[in-house]
């Protein structure tokens, strides 16, 4: 497959009133061709700030590039212009942002707001740029879209404004779509919905995603990929099988062990202890080590290298170390590597009948 992105040794400072927040701290990862790769941790851990410089939107008053490329068709749009980025954002690289509410404009109808990126990336006349705006809220599902376009944001439904929200990202048939966290600020129903049609609409449209959640249960879904952050770092990568039935870093087996479950009881309901890392002044060694019940002395003094599992599955802790004891992940996690097993197995014949 094709690399779409390349991200290498990113790393991206705040300054602020307290000091340097190092924010983002030597983040590597690609995107490959149609493929979907999703972000996740818990907030604060760096999705969506890494996300958002491959879009140059951080404010460049207080955020920095410190160093690392971001390679986009060759180019490291890292050292970009903000008027080649002009060219790129919309048209090359797209984003569906968490509230759809505020992603939209109140005073322009949703017609204009779709049409807006195909007059100034496609350079399609009005009454050509109007009818792919109608084409475009039919492929996202939106009924009566003749009527619909003439519409305000305030007349439409929060799972219809995160459709028409959509709609816009993929107005220029985009290479790469971003998704921060798209699914956050609708009720569980519509959720589904909206990642359904992600899924319908990326074989459709041929496009490669990034996905940023805090949520594993939409990542089994959606994902081929998933990349794990902690404390502005990638602490594991790897197929979505793979950090579900085989996660190897204690960060993942926390967040695998507190997904609630329908069947779990109130007593079964775990929380990683702790809170993140202060990244003011981030920690010597491995950043999780102080909420990590496994922490090795090493985790104190030394940050762990990214060790290989397998060719696509790669994890930052020492535990993978060969003189490391062996640890088995916690029953919690063992009890949701099976129950996605035996979801997956049950699910497949309902694909085949389809």
């Amino acid at each position: 497959m094709n690399k779409m992105l390349e991200v290498k040794d990113l790393n991206i400072s705040f300054h602020t009133f307290a000091g340097e927040v190092k924010a983002i701290r030597g983040v590597n990862f690609d995107l490959y061709e149609g493929e979907t790769l999703a972000i996740v941790g818990e907030s604060g851990s760096g999705k969506s700030v890494t996300t958002k410089t491959i879009m140059r939107l951080l404010p460049p008053s207080n955020s920095k590039i410190k160093s690392g490329e971001i390679l986009f068709n060759g180019k490291d749009i890292a050292k970009a212009s903000e008027k080649e980025m002009q060219k790129i954002r919309g048209k090359d690289i797209s984003m569906i942002f968490q509230d759809p509410m505020t992603s939209l404009n109140p005073t322009m109808t949703i017609g204009k707001q779709i049409m807006e990126p195909l007059l100034k990336h496609q350079n399609l006349g009005k009454e050509e740029a109007k009818k792919r705006a109608i084409n475009l809220l039919k492929l996202v599902g939106i009924p009566k879209p003749e009527t619909r376009i003439k519409q305000y944001p305030h007349q439409f439904s929060g799972g219809m404004r995160q459709r028409v929200v959509i709609a816009i990202a993929l107005a220029c048939n985009p290479k790469i779509l971003i998704a921060d966290e798209p699914t956050t600020a609708l009720d569980v129903t519509i959720q589904g919905q909206i990642l359904d049609l992600m899924k319908e609409l990326q074989k459709k449209v041929d496009t490669s995603i990034i996905f940023i959640t805090h949520d594993l249960g939409v990542v089994a879904n959606v994902a081929d990929r998933v990349a794990v952050m902690y404390g502005g770092k990638i602490v594991e990568v790897g197929t979505v099988d793979e950090i579900f039935y085989n996660p190897k870093h204690p960060y993942t087996w926390g967040l695998i062990s507190s997904m609630p479950s329908l069947d779990a009881t109130e007593e079964e309901l775990y929380a990683i202890p702790g809170t993140p890392p202060d990244l003011l002044n981030p920690p010597k060694g491995d950043a999780f080590a102080p909420r990590n019940p496994y922490a090795l002395k090493i985790d104190y003094e030394k940050e762990p290298p990214m060790f290989k599992v397998s060719d696509t599955h790669y994890a930052a802790t020492w535990l993978l170390h060969p003189d490391a004891p062996k640890v088995e992940p916690p029953e919690a996690v063992k009890k949701r590597m099976h129950k996605f097993n035996a979801e997956k197995k049950n699910a497949t014949p309902n694909k085949e009948a389809k």
